[in-house]
C-alpha cells in the first residue's frame, strides 16, 4: 500500500499509555502522539483543512501566496501543504520561538518575518498585525488566520474527536488539551460531548495568559497578561475558535513544571515532545490528583508536537539553568 502524497498520512495518530510518569494516579492516562504527523505536530490537521476549505471557496488559486501568523507548527503544516499543492508561503512569528522552528519553515521554502513578542496584539509590529498587513499588500494572497478561521475547530471535530472515541472504544472519561488558538480543545470536545456529555474537558493554560480568568469571569482581563516561556499555549486575545461552553475546567501550568514534565516524558516514557506537551500532561495529572480519579477513569491527553523543535531550549541544560528551571 502507498499514499498519493504525504498529505494522506495526516491524522490517525496512536494513543499510548503513560506508565512511569502517571504512576501516582489510578486512572488510565493515554496520550495522543501528534508528533507522528508528517510535520511533527497536530497543526498539520488544521493546515490541510484550512487549505482544502479555501480551495473549495475559490480563495486560493494557482500561484497564490499563503500568509499566516504562526508560532511555528501551523506554519510547518501549511508549508507542507503548500509544497504539495504549489503555493508560496510567508509566515510571521515571534522572537520567542525556537530557532529550529524558523529554520524548518525556511527548509520547506517559506519566507519568515520575525516580530517582537512583548507588544500588544494591536501594535503594528505584532506578528498578528504584520501578517494581516502583508495579506492586504500582496496580491493573490490568502490569510488563513488560524485564530478565527473555524476550519481549525472543524478539523478536530472531523478527525481528532472521532479518532479518540474509536481508539478508546468510547471509554474516554476525560479529555485534556492545551489551549492556544482554541481549535484543538473546542472541536474535539464538541465531538466527544455529542457522543457522551458526561466526558469532562480540561483546558491547560499558561500563567500569563488570559484564558483562565476569562473562563471563570467571562471578562477579558488585560492585567492577567504577562510574559511566559511555554510555546504554543495561552493567548493575549480571545480567538474565534475557543468556545468555553465545551470546557469544564481550566488549569494553569507554571513554565517550570511544563519544562520538567517535558523532560520526564522523554527520559521515562521515550516520548520526545515539546513544552506544551509537558504542560498538558502536568495539568492532566494535577487534575487527576485534585479530583481523585479512579481506575474507572480513562484520560486522553493531547501531545501536540515534537521535541526536535526545542533541542536548543528545553533539552539544553544551560538554557534550563538560565531560566531557573534547573540548578
Amino acid at each position: 500500500m502507498w499514499y498519493n502524497s504525504i498529505l494522506e498520512t495526516i491524522g490517525h495518530t496512536p494513543l499510548v499509555k503513560l506508565n512511569k510518569v502517571a504512576s501516582e494516579t489510578k486512572a488510565t492516562v493515554l496520550v495522543k502522539v501528534e508528533f507522528l504527523n508528517p510535520g511533527n505536530s497536530i497543526k498539520d490537521r488544521i493546515a490541510l483543512k484550512m487549505i482544502d476549505d479555501a480551495e473549495a471557496k475559490g480563495l486560493l488559486k494557482p500561484g497564490s501566496t499563503i500568509i499566516e501568523g504562526t508560532s511555528g507548527n501551523t506554519g510547518l503544516g501549511l508549508a507542507i501543504v503548500a509544497a504539495v499543492r504549489g503555493y508560496k508561503c510567508i509566515f510571521t512569528t515571534t522572537d520567542k520561538q525556537s530557532k529550529e522552528k524558523v529554520d524548518m519553515l525556511k527548509a520547506l521554502g517559506a519566507e519568515v518575518v520575525v516580530c517582537p513578542t512583548n507588544v500588544e496584539p494591536e501594535d503594528h509590529r505584532s506578528y498578528y498585525s504584520v501578517a494581516k498587513r502583508l495579506s492586504e499588500e500582496i496580491p493573490n494572497s490568502f490569510y488563513p488566520n488560524q485564530y478565527d478561521n473555524l476550519s481549525n475547530t472543524q478539523a478536530h471535530y472531523e478527525s481528532t474527536g472521532p479518532e479518540i472515541w474509536e481508539q478508546t472504544d468510547g471509554k474516554v472519561t476525560h479529555y485534556v488539551a492545551g489551549m492556544g488558538t482554541g481549535g484543538t480543545i473546542t472541536g474535539t470536545a464538541k465531538y466527544l460531548k455529542e457522543k457522551n456529555d458526561a466526558i469532562k474537558v480540561i483546558g491547560v493554560d499558561s500563567i500569563g495568559s488570559v484564558y483562565k480568568s476569562y473562563f471563570h469571569t467571562g471578562e477579558f482581563d488585560k492585567s492577567q497578561i504577562a510574559p511566559y516561556i511555554t510555546e504554543g499555549i495561552g493567548e493575549d486575545i480571545i480567538p474565534g475558535n475557543i468556545d468555553f461552553s465545551y470546557v469544564d475546567e481550566v488549569i494553569q501550568c507554571p513554565d517550570k513544571d511544563a519544562m520538567l514534565t517535558t523532560r520526564r516524558l522523554a527520559r521515562e516514557e521515550g516520548l520526545f515532545v515539546g513544552g506544551s506537551c509537558g504542560a498538558a500532561v502536568w495539568g492532566a495529572l494535577e487534575y487527576a490528583k485534585q479530583k481523585k480519579l479512579t481506575e474507572n477513569d480513562v484520560m486522553v491527553v493531547i501531545l501536540p508536537d515534537s521535541g526536535s523543535r526545542y533541542v536548543s531550549k528545553i533539552y539544553n541544560d544551560e538554557w534550563m539553568k538560565s531560566h531557573g528551571f534547573m540548578n
